[in-house]
């Protein structure tokens, strides 16, 4: 198809070779840009992830995440209160406990570090954000595993999800609105959704960490949850070259009764982002990771990147791969100054 034929002749009178439309007209000023932009992020998109560490006196910096900290429980409602004054959609709260054990005992403790961020947290900002408790082993067992061991030393995956219902079910007497099991048990869905509807929170919603990659971006978080992980996570979570295999995940986890489905990480798996939103019919969250934020702020200490601008440009990214709930470090930083 020829020029003219696509966009009509030019007009009379101006220099045949001129172009007839011009893209750049919509982005000559600020004002434009926003006028015309197709992907938008706003606060209400964001999730702040908070950590709560037991036994601390006060905030300590994670020395891989700078400007991210483990909580006391005063600066854990403090954190709170701020990020919901800057509008975020939700908070998604991890307990790192003093003491660990083969099973994770604390996770499932009622009194375990994490309801009790829960608990702090629902009183200090209610019903004005989504408050989510993650369901993972990994922080409160001494060998770092997202769920219990057999006898051969690999992770049994039936006795494990037994252990996230009973989690999911503290979670959601502390307040948590939405669960989050992370762990990609086989089943784990559907033991959760069983576990809270028998308990009378058939109200509490799951977001599935349904297409979660074995992926080396996870380093700077296993810091901030002093993760005493022995060996790797290859056997459960998914090698990171497979695409059907996340549509596989995510179809089993919607059928089981999902609410929301995540993929993790975010940056480097955007194809899978928008493959998964292309296919199912519940939102898409993606969890920036730690990796992606400490390659960003690494970067912005050495003055090779525009810090503000690369994150505006990532979250952008991933929401216009089609995220309509995005996990970042960032969130409550950022929620200030994003268009509302």
């Amino acid at each position: 198809m020829t020029y003219e034929a696509a966009y009509g002749r030019n007009i009379a009178g101006t220099d045949p070779a001129a172009p007839y439309y011009r893209p750049r007209r919509l982005r000559r000023t600020p004002a434009l840009r926003r006028f015309a932009a197709e992907t938008r992020v706003g606060p209400a998109n964001l999730v702040q992830p908070l950590f709560l560490r037991e036994g601390l006196g006060e905030p300590r910096e994670i020395p891989s995440m700078p400007g991210v900290f483990q909580h006391t429980r005063d600066t854990l409602r403090k954190a709170a209160a701020e990020a919901v004054a800057n509008g975020v959609g939700g908070l998604i709260l991890f307990g790192i406990p003093e003491q660990k054990d083969p099973t994770g005992t604390g996770a499932v403790d009622p009194d375990g570090i994490l309801q009790v961020a829960l608990r702090d947290v629902v009183a200090e900002v209610g019903d004005s954000t989504v408050i989510i408790g993650d369901i993972n082993l990994d922080e409160y067992t001494d060998h770092g595993h997202t769920g219990v061991l057999d006898a051969n030393g690999d992770v049994d995956n039936d006795a494990s999800i037994e252990l996230y219902a009973r989690a999911a079910v503290v979670q959601a007497d502390a307040g948590a609105q939405i669960v989050a099991p992370s762990g990609m048990m086989d089943g784990q869905v559907r033991r959760i959704r069983e576990a809270l509807d028998r308990a009378g929170h058939q109200s509490v919603a799951i977001l599935g960490y349904s297409a979660k990659y074995a992926s080396h971006f996870y380093g700077p978080f296993r810091d901030a949850v002093e993760s005493t992980l022995r060996g790797d996570r290859k056997g459960y979570q998914q090698f990171p070259g497979n695409i059907r295999e996340s549509l596989l995940e995510v179809s089993l986890d919607v059928a089981e009764g999902a609410d929301l489905v995540m993929v993790k990480p975010a940056l480097a798996y955007l194809d899978i982002v928008r493959l998964i939103a292309d296919h199912v019919q519940v939102p898409v969250a993606a969890y920036q990771v730690s990796g992606e934020y400490s390659m960003v702020e690494a970067a912005a200490a050495k003055g090779w990147i525009d810090r503000d601008q690369v994150v505006r440009e990532s979250l952008a990214s991933i929401h216009r791969a089609g995220a309509t709930q995005i996990i970042t470090y960032w969130a409550s930083e950022f929620a200030q100054s994003l268009d509302r």
